[in-house]
């Protein structure tokens, strides 16, 4: 058999690859999951057929399929993956991800993969390292009392985001503040984690830490599980949330996790249905009202948005002292990469 890079991009060689694809029970193609494919391996036969494919986006594997005739014993399978694996290492990358549908969960556990959650449409697993209990052995734990979580991204901290932290903080011994480490917004993780860890350092119960990459984004979960007409965002929740539950709450003891309602935003609306359908009975779910200032709702979309009015008024309102002064003093900047972000 021989192995060729193939260009995705091409459309003559997309063609064919998605027909490969679709033959072998891959149906999806959204621009954000062919977008993020930086290389495709493709696996020809003798007789010039496509035998096998895969692909590597970041350290996410992804459209790993043989053809029906050489699933047999595997040994395709295993060729396919380990030739991703010795990729991803040249790259530099030796902690990896792989979605999967769950009848294949097996297959990649013969190769080194392990489980991190899983739903009925969709697995996600691990291999490397640093892995998820290196992840785990970098927090402190707690065997006592009641133990609490929050996951934010905090784009920025504000007033509602310190209001659910002191709620779970009176209410649980230990409280997780997970903060998404994903660079996805307007502040970058760096400065999201330091106005976090400065607004909550009076609450000594309060323990701030990077959410590592177990908090599946849109960005890595791969469309391609679903039909066309089913709903992402609400396949990405539940997938999330599994994950949450198995890998985190449960090794760490988090019995309650705690939510900000969203009383504006549809998709986080769902997600907080979805980690109510899916957390309990063992993480019971909080979900606390939205603070409000003069009867608006406090958001941090609110904010990013004054920043680009110049609204320094509601800045002060919405915001922290210690995140209303980093706004301050970086003010021009922020206003520009708002401004180079629209572009």
């Amino acid at each position: 058999m021989q192995i060729k890079e193939f260009n995705i991009r091409m459309p003559r060689y997309r063609k064919r690859w998605q027909s490969f694809m679709e033959k072998n029970g891959i149906t999806g193609f959204a621009p954000s999951d062919v977008g993020a494919v930086e290389k495709t391996y493709v696996w020809f036969a003798d007789d010039g057929d496509i035998a096998a494919s895969g692909s590597i986006a970041g350290n996410v594997l992804k459209y790993v399929a043989v053809c029906s005739k050489y699933k047999n014993g595997g040994s395709l399978f295993n060729e396919v993956v380990s030739h991703l694996v010795s990729e991803e290492a040249s790259r530099g990358r030796f902690h990896l991800f792989v979605f999967t549908k769950p009848k294949y969960v097996n297959s990649f556990g013969y190769v080194g993969f392990k489980p991190l959650g899983q739903t009925d449409q969709a697995a996600l697993l691990e291999t490397g390292t640093p892995g998820i209990q290196d992840f785990l052995q970098q927090l402190p734990k707690f065997d006592s009392g009641i133990t609490g979580a929050i996951v934010m991204n905090a784009n920025p901290f504000t007033k509602g985001h310190r209001a659910l932290v002191e709620r779970a903080s009176q209410e649980c011994d230990h409280v997780y503040l997970f903060v998404v480490q994903a660079e996805r917004s307007l502040f970058t993780f760096q400065e999201r984690f330091a106005l976090v860890k400065a607004g909550v350092k009076d609450l000594t119960n309060v323990v701030v830490v990077p959410g590592g990459e177990y908090m599946v984004s849109s960005a890595t979960f791969p469309a391609y599980f679903l039909k066309s007409d089913q709903d992402i965002g609400q396949y990405q929740a539940k997938l999330d949330a599994s994950i949450f539950l198995k890998s985190i709450a449960v090794p760490l003891n988090i019995t309650r996790r705690y939510l900000g309602e969203e009383p504006n935003s549809k998709t986080t609306a769902s997600y907080n249905q979805m980690l109510q359908a899916v957390l309990p009975p063992k993480v019971t779910v909080e979900i606390m009202s939205r603070k409000t200032f003069n009867g608006e709702v406090i958001s941090a979309t609110k904010v990013r948005q004054a920043i680009t009015e110049g609204r320094q008024e509601l800045i002060e309102q919405f915001l922290p002292v210690s995140t209303a002064e980093f706004v301050k003093a970086h003010f021009t900047e922020l206003k520009n990469r708002i401004s180079t972000e629209g572009k």
